[in-house]
């Protein structure tokens, strides 16, 4: 046989061998992108939430009413499944909480004291972050197509937001409240790493159980200070956020057990597309060119962080 065809039959070969775990490893893609695609609607909604709330109620009212929800549901699901609250690594778990707080407790204030798209763009430098981070901690390799993948998505949200500070230059936005939801945005990438690091002994639900357990005590004296009691149906919109961020929550869980977190903060671009989606339905926001263009540029880099390189990316872990 010709040394061309023993070349290719060899590689026919070992295409035979090795479709088994292919083909897992394409079924475990495709589950995980499903969960943060859930995760990226619910999440999206839940913005929808908080915006048509108008800022009326304080953003740590909002962060205590969605952590008592979040709380019931989850002990619910913990007792039914006959699994521990309390986790393996306590102090991760506490951290991770501690982190998922903050960074909500700062999007929130970003969504009342921001314009929406701003607050948009702000937020979703994240997975900058988080492809940093998880390289630092996590040693997860960041794979040029990674990072060209963030890199194109953050392109995309900047155009889809439209953000003051650069259609207005300097002056646009108060420099403390981009500080506020920058901090944010490395807040959320810190917790995403944290998460990653503890599916590997940790069931989702634990994960998940120490957000709100942290929350309740961490914004308790803060809502005591300023309370205003919801009125109509904002006691709708409250509960809806709750059962909304609980989804986004255990959905994010399942995909970042499944998907490097590099891979998966840019594959939550997405959100961007349903939120825009939901502008133009909900608030009357028009769709013009930046946003088709801007579109464009999220969906790229989503598909060019779900092509390829996966086989290596799993076994790494």
């Amino acid at each position: 046989m010709p040394l061309e065809g023993q070349k290719r039959w060899s590689k026919l070969k070992s295409l035979k061998q090795n479709w088994p775990s292919i083909t897992k490893s394409s079924s475990i893609l495709i589950q995980g992108s499903r969960a943060l695609i859930s995760s990226a609607l619910a999440f999206s909604l839940m913005t929808v939430c908080v915006k048509h709330l108008g800022g009326r109620l304080p953003v740590a009212e909002i962060l205590f009413a969605r952590a008592l929800i979040s709380l019931a549901i989850t002990q619910f699901l913990l007792k039914k499944a006959g699994i521990s609250p309390w986790g393996k690594n306590k102090g991760l778990l506490f951290v991770r909480g501690l982190l998922g707080t903050g960074a909500l407790y700062c999007f929130f204030h970003a969504l009342a004291k921001l314009p929406l798209g701003s607050a948009t763009v702000l937020q979703y430098t994240y997975p900058t972050f988080t492809a940093i981070s998880a390289w630092i901690i996590l040693k997860e390799k960041i794979r040029r197509r990674i990072m060209i993948a963030v890199l194109i998505g953050w392109i995309g949200v900047t155009i889809i937001a439209k953000p003051e500070w650069i259609t207005k230059g300097d002056g646009g936005l108060p420099l403390f409240q981009v500080f506020i939801a920058l901090t944010g945005a490395f807040l959320t990438a810190l917790a995403y790493v944290c998460v990653r690091k503890l599916s590997k002994t940790e069931h989702p639900l634990v994960i998940i159980y120490y957000f709100p357990l942290i929350s309740i005590p961490l914004s308790f004296p803060l809502v005591l200070r300023n309370l205003i009691i919801p009125r109509g149906d904002e006691w709708l919109w409250i509960i809806a956020i709750g059962l909304l961020t609980q989804l986004g929550q255990m959905w994010i869980t399942k995909g970042l057990t499944l998907i490097p977190a590099a891979k998966a903060s840019a594959i939550n671009y997405v959100q961007v597309l349903f939120a825009t989606a939901w502008g133009s339905l909900l608030f009357q926001e028009p769709i013009d060119i930046a946003i088709i263009l801007g579109a464009l540029f999220v969906l790229i880099g989503t598909m060019i962080s779900l092509s390829g390189g996966d086989l290596r990316e799993r076994r790494s872990y």
